[in-house]
């Protein structure tokens, strides 16, 4: 099992040393990996009152969160790090341009010797995709066609693609990645998602506010849907994430006992501080196990304090790996 943290985008702040500071700790600290995640453009609230897109209630991110843009975050990692691997979780694909979008995940691969994983996901924000003049209604059929034409966009020299969304004649991008393909996971629970893994993907990012019957539902579920499409299951990677949320470090690590039991292959160590959840639906909270007295609890209050973190939960992962 591979171990990463996640990149604390909303709490990183505008300058670039927190950011040299915490990957240069995470890889000296022998973590497997780094996570970063996307949103392009926030929402002024006072004047969407009524705007409830996240699964029927208020998004958990607005105009006042600030979000480092993951893919040029990565151009700057690459040049301040050696080996941790770079991955997102994740880029909203079909809110981007994909055969940009493939040349600036081909370019990171190339800044980075290889270190490039892609996670994308189809998101829940109307008005983003909106600002970014993309069909919001479209996303989930185009993130597979997307896929598609990345990967021959990454292997083959000269590319032809006549597909519903896309249309390239004999086009190609150049560099292509030092991997020759890279890695595409994704992000989501429904069982359109789970199939579309099962077909095209490379792994499944777990979302965190499932519990483990639930999971296991979902584990049990993709695996079928690989076999039914002529894969093998044990080939499409699954992560997990653990989140602090009012637990010690060490507490925390004993949450890869559960992993293991799932079979996770990755699982990412979040030290973000909770106080978005006062924006999450109290069922969501609960599936989470998340007691109402912990509710805003600032678990990393300083760099200083999370790569402290960091360094107790390595510690304390020996004792389940």
């Amino acid at each position: 099992m591979k171990l990463g943290v996640t990149i604390p985008n909303i709490e990183l702040g505008p300058e670039p040393q927190p950011i040299k500071d915490l990957v240069q700790a995470a890889e000296a600290l022998g973590y497997d990996y780094l996570m970063s995640y996307d949103h392009v453009i926030g929402a002024d609230l006072s004047v969407r009152p009524d705007w409830k897109p996240f699964n029927g209630n208020p998004p958990v991110y607005t105009i006042d969160d600030s979000f480092h843009e993951p893919l040029i975050l990565y151009g700057y990692i690459a040049a301040v790090t050696n080996k941790i691997g770079l991955a997102t979780g994740v880029v909203i694909a079909p809110q981007r341009q994909t055969v940009l979008l493939a040349k600036q995940v081909a370019e990171i691969d190339i800044l980075s010797g290889g270190r490039m994983r892609l996670g994308i996901g189809i998101g829940w924000n109307d008005l983003e995709y909106a600002a970014l003049n993309q069909d919001f209604k479209t996303r989930g059929a185009r993130s597979e066609e997307q896929i598609i034409l990345m990967r021959k966009l990454w292997t083959e020299k000269v590319v032809t693609f006549h597909g519903k969304w896309h249309t390239i004649d004999a086009l190609g991008i150049n560099p292509r990645p030092v991997q020759n393909t890279v890695p595409i996971w994704m992000g989501g629970e429904a069982d359109p998602v789970l199939q579309r893994i099962a077909r095209v993907g490379d792994g499944w990012y777990a979302p965190s506010y499932l519990n483990e019957a639930q999971l296991a539902e979902k584990i049990t579920k993709l695996r079928q849907y690989a076999e039914d499409a002529g894969r093998d299951p044990s080939s499409i990677g699954i992560e997990g994430i653990i989140r602090m949320y009012g637990r010690s470090p060490e507490q925390s690590a004993e949450s890869l006992e559960m992993w293991q039991r799932l079979g996770a292959t990755h699982v990412t160590f979040n030290t973000e501080s909770d106080a978005y959840r006062n924006r999450l639906p109290s069922a969501q909270m609960e599936s989470q196990g998340v007691q109402q007295e912990y509710v805003a609890m600032s678990d990393a209050e300083s760099m200083q304090a999370r790569v402290e973190a960091l360094r107790l939960f390595k510690i304390a992962s020996q004792n389940y790996l």
